[in-house]
């Protein structure tokens, strides 16, 4: 963060905000893009989310399974996806049994589609890194097994090239 460097001001634009505000965006329009026309060719997509941040609504099973945070996974089978200007709904199936989860943007601490490589990864209010997910993850297949994450690293977005940098001397 500017104020962080010995010799760097602090903004009184909130850059930091408007870029993580911007990516999200790109999150929103790929959900509401999926929602209208279905997901096309191989791409699917995994969310992970805080299911603790206020506003996240879903079945207490799966909120005492995953007390903090959780990761779906959009690919195969899921119904009702919406997405809107605060956040998205999907219905899920876990063990076969539905499960209809409404998420705010901002409970969102990444997303990637593997498929093509392609990750954000969202800073908390505090503006540190979101924390690695739960190892546990579930899975939107309702009978089979969870899909498994590619063996690349989808490529993810870092801010850090856009972050002033004192001049070298």
């Amino acid at each position: 963060m500017a104020g962080d460097e010995p010799g760097l001001k602090d903004s009184l634009l909130p850059y930091e905000a408007w870029i993580q505000e911007s990516l999200r965006n790109v999150m929103r329009l790929a959900l509401d893009r999926i929602a209208r026309e279905g997901l096309p060719g191989e791409h699917h997509f995994y969310i992970t989310f805080r299911t603790d941040h206020p506003g996240v609504r879903m079945p207490a099973r799966l909120k005492a399974q995953y007390p903090h945070e959780m990761t779906v996974v959009l690919q195969h089978q899921f119904e009702a996806l919406e997405a809107d200007a605060d956040g998205f709904a999907v219905t899920l199936f876990f063990g076969g049994v539905p499960a209809h989860l409404n998420v705010p943007w901002l409970a969102v601490t990444q997303f990637a589609d593997p498929s093509v490589r392609f990750g954000l990864r969202f800073e908390s209010k505090e503006g540190e890194a979101a924390p690695e997910p739960e190892a546990a993850s579930a899975g939107a297949a309702p009978d089979g097994p969870e899909p498994t994450p590619p063996a690349e690293t989808p490529q993810v977005v870092s801010l850090d090239a856009f972050r002033k940098r004192p001049p070298r001397g």
